[in-house]
């Protein structure tokens, strides 16, 4: 298994406020016009219609989620970590995402992410 052409994956829960979903799109679709400048193969985001809460563990308790909150899942593809790597840093300081001009409309501090190496891509 060659994983080295696998590409790295970023990926991010969290818990949008109903009343925000456009807000949230306009604000997905400009980062990802940005993330796909830098280098991203692809950006994907979902809204939840099935996300059950769980007993010990679920997305809806990992993101705080509140009765008037969806939760929404989302990843970018890139070519490689070192791709990414060498994006982020121009990603984030991009005028196009500072909370001046594109704010999240959903509370940042409750978003989980992490980056991940490909293991399978079939």
């Amino acid at each position: 298994m060659n994983t080295a052409t696998y590409p790295y994956v970023d990926g991010f829960v969290a818990a949008v406020p109903n009343a925000n979903k456009s807000q949230f799109l306009e604000h997905a679709r400009a980062a990802a016009v940005v993330f796909k400048e830098h280098g991203a193969l692809r950006v994907v985001e979902c809204w939840g219609d099935d996300v059950p809460e769980g007993e010990v563990t679920s997305f809806t308790m990992a993101v705080k989620r509140k009765d008037d909150e969806t939760v929404i899942f989302s990843w970018i593809e890139w070519p490689s970590r070192a791709v990414r790597d060498d994006a982020m840093p121009k990603v984030m300081q991009d005028p196009r995402l500072q909370m001046e001009t594109n704010p999240m409309p959903f509370d940042g501090k409750r978003v989980i992410y992490g980056g991940f190496t490909s293991i399978i891509n079939e």
